[in-house]
């Protein structure tokens, strides 16, 4: 699956949970403290494929998913730009961090980041509408 294609899907599933909630008078408390990982993974099980087996993206005591996919990621499915013989995928805007390759291509290893799963990065950043949080994700071509 594409970046595009994930960030749409995602888009849609995160929107129809926030509507919900919104239709149910929850505040914006309420509907962050609704995305917290233990929540999530009893409530909304086909948000992550994850939840089906009890994991988390990252290993932290209070996980938020509110914002999966993080407003530091920037993709291009086309490409970033190159190193060597790789094309570049993704990256980090506050981080440079590890990188993966495989098969041409890099993407940028978010594994040891927690910072947009933490509750206070998430009111910071809030927004009913996760594409405007996450609008600078798609990088133009470089």
């Amino acid at each position: 699956m594409s970046y595009d294609e994930w960030f749409k899907q995602h888009a849609d599933k995160h929107k129809k949970i926030v509507d919900k909630l919104v239709a149910n008078g929850y505040t914006k408390e309420q509907i962050i403290d609704y995305f917290e990982y233990e929540n999530m993974a009893k409530e909304e099980i086909d948000f992550c494929p994850l939840y089906k087996d009890n994991k988390k993206c990252h290993e932290m005591e209070k996980l938020n998913c509110y914002l999966c996919g993080c407003p530091n990621f920037r993709f291009n499915d086309e490409g970033l730009g190159e190193y060597n013989e790789f094309k570049i995928l993704s990256r980090c805007e506050i981080n440079n961090g590890e990188k993966f390759a495989g098969k041409g291509v890099i993407h940028q290893n978010c594994s040891k980041c927690t910072v947009p799963h933490h509750k206070a990065y998430v009111k910071k950043n809030f927004d009913l509408d996760w594409k405007k949080i996450m609008s600078g994700c798609k990088a133009a071509k470089q």
